[in-house]
């Protein structure tokens, strides 16, 4: 039996993420073309690399499928219900650097905080008859987020394309999406509410809590951890 590591299979994540554990000692690669999800691990041995889209990491991790895996922080604790009963955070990465906020049109010159946005939603349903549209793929961290500072009187609406575009198509009104330096939300006219970060994200390392492992994989486990220097 081996110790599964799932990694991003391509883009800067993949190659970020090569780039991070070759630096401490484990080279990972890519076997194949690139329409092949087969890769390869020197430097240590009975590890296995498993290529995966970020967004299926965390299930597979909470599903026991792989040992280890490397995904953002946001899909995590989007995807997995009280994630930290399911992974372990091993380490942050460094990189896939964005952050999670709520943003309106900038015309709403009124509307600068989560107070401003309750208040907001609460006068539009009054005006058109149904809840602020919120536009996004996050729908169980916003939805927490908004409960705990009180936001009322909007619906979450799905968005799996382009979120920004949804207010432009006028399907929703607001907008909930990872952003890292704000120029889509610019040049699509939107403004970030002063008090809504949601999460700030990036690449992390999680370990599955539910994974079953014999004697020789925890042995392989523990000199993995050591050569990444985790072992603490």
């Amino acid at each position: 039996m081996t110790i599964k590591l799932g990694v991003p299979s391509k883009g800067r994540l993949m190659e970020k993420t090569f780039d991070w554990f070759g630096a401490r000692g484990v080279q990972l690669s890519r076997t194949g073309s690139d329409r092949e999800y087969a890769g390869a691990v020197e430097g240590v041995e009975g590890v296995e690399l498993v290529l995966l889209s970020a967004g299926e990491i965390p299930r597979e991790l909470a599903a026991g499928r792989i040992h280890l895996g490397v995904t953002g922080t946001d899909l995590v604790r989007e995807k997995l219900g009280q994630w930290e009963q399911q992974v372990q955070e091993m380490a942050e990465l460094g990189f896939g650097h964005a952050d999670l906020i709520i943003a309106v049109p900038g015309c709403w010159v009124d509307v600068n905080t989560l107070e401003d946005l309750d208040a907001a939603a609460a006068a539009f349903r009054a005006t058109h008859g149904f809840r602020m549209r919120i536009a996004t793929k996050y729908h169980r961290l916003i939805r927490e987020f908004l409960r705990d500072n009180g936001v009322a009187d909007y619906q979450l609406v799905d968005s799996q394309g382009a979120t920004e575009g949804t207010i432009k198509n006028m399907t929703a009104e607001g907008v909930a999406d990872i952003t890292s330096t704000g120029d889509t939300l610019r040049a699509n006219h939107l403004k970030i509410l002063d008090d809504a970060l949601v999460l700030k994200s990036q690449a992390t390392l999680f370990r599955s809590r539910k994974t079953a492992m014999d004697d020789e994989e925890r042995k392989v486990m523990a000199g993995l951890l050591v050569k990444l220097g985790l072992d603490d």
